[in-house]
Order: structure tokens, then C-alpha cells, then sequence
């Protein structure tokens, strides 16, 4: 399974860390990432932030969760953009964020 974790923070760096170490989980993928996230095993940055390159990315990539770390991203809809692509996401709506 593939997931990928929306944010660059601690929380972020920290939720993709423990994602990693799943047996269940191939690889996580973290949008964008910081220096931290880079060196984790199984750990992937992409430098992807844009909502409807994330949506186009995770088609591609075959990702099965997104889960968003920061405000500023749920705040902008990407939970609605995910949800009205059929995407498997984590995270309040724009209206409940």
C-alpha cells in the first residue's frame, strides 16, 4: 500500500516515520517534504503542492490513503477535490476546516 502525507512539518515528518515502519505499508510519499522526511527509509518527497497535481499524482502512483498534516491545504479544499475525484483521503472538508 502507498500513502501519501500532505504538509513539510514535524507532525508531518512524524506521521510518515511511523507510516514507514508498517509491514503493510511499500512507501509513503510526503508533499513536499522537508530535509528530515529525505532521509527516512521508505520515505519519498515530492515536490508536488498544487491540489490538482496532488490529485493527478496520486492516480499515477496508485496511492491508496492521503493524509493532510497542515490547516492551510484543508482550508484551501483539498479534501473536497479529493473526495469529488473518488480519492481516499483523511481530513475535514474546507467547511469544517
Amino acid at each position: 500500500m502507498k500513502i501519501l502525507v500532505i504538509g513539510s512539518g514535524g507532525r508531518e515528518h512524524a506521521l510518515a516515520w511511523r507510516l514507514s515502519r508498517s509491514p503493510r505499508i511499500q512507501k509513503v510519499f510526503v508533499a513536499p517534504g522537508n530535509p528530515g522526511t529525505a532521509r527516512e527509509p521508505g520515505v519519498e518527497n515530492v515536490a508536488v503542492t498544487a491540489i490538482p497535481e496532488l490529485v493527478e499524482f496520486v492516480r499515477k502512483e496508485q496511492v491508496a490513503l492521503t493524509v493532510v498534516g497542515p490547516e492551510a491545504p484543508l482550508a484551501a479544499g483539498v479534501v473536497d477535490a479529493f473526495r469529488a475525484a473518488g480519492l481516499p483521503i483523511f481530513g475535514p472538508t474546507r467547511l469544517a476546516a
